[in-house]
């Protein structure tokens, strides 16, 4: 399998309360609400958006991915109120092991509603049977309590903690690692 074979037409995919789609020219005012938000980047990698070009960029770099049929993220279609309001994704993929790891973001208005779990676990689910995983992990930092949540509901094992493992912002931070397997399903 191939990330062409995947991403070269990104599937759409629906759970109870959202819908995991291509992000659009359209959702750019929905990113920027949640991804202006020094809350929302407070543990990833990428910083807070400063404007709607940030923004812009982001999400132009994101359809060039589309094209390319390389890794690139789903946005999360709430449906409830028709907004987008966060994206999952696979962060990484090596199909020759087999193997991958998913990341997401979430607005802060809707955090602690089991929407990322939501997500997680259907990318879980679609890993499993679509791209022949055999293994799907996540990382978070320590600190990182609700993606640590998100990641246990997902039913994701824990596995440890690899110190100093990433560089973020200027800073070293130990992460946690969290894994799900195949035959755990």
């Amino acid at each position: 399998m191939r990330t062409e074979d995947i991403y070269g037409n990104l599937p759409v995919m629906e759970t109870e309360r959202m819908i995991l789609r291509k992000i659009t020219l359209g959702d750019i005012d929905d990113i920027h609400a949640y991804a202006s938000n020094p809350e929302v980047s407070k543990y990833v990698f990428w910083n807070a958006h400063q404007s709607r070009a940030d923004t812009e960029e982001y999400v132009k770099a994101v359809l060039s991915l589309y094209e390319q049929g390389k890794l690139a993220p789903w946005g999360i279609h709430f449906k409830e109120d028709h907004k987008l309001v966060g994206t999952a994704d696979f962060v990484s993929w090596q199909p020759q092991h087999k193997t991958a790891e998913i990341g997401y973001a979430l607005s802060q208005d809707y955090w602690g509603k089991g929407i990322a779990t939501e997500a997680a676990r259907e990318l879980i689910r679609f890993g499993f049977k679509n791209m022949d995983l055999v293994r799907i992990q996540a990382k978070c930092l320590v600190a990182n309590k609700g993606s640590e949540r998100v990641m246990e509901k997902a039913g994701m094992t824990y596995e440890g903690i690899l110190r100093k493992y990433v560089l973020i912002k200027g800073i070293h931070y130990d992460v946690k690692m969290y894994s799900i397997v195949k035959e755990d399903t």
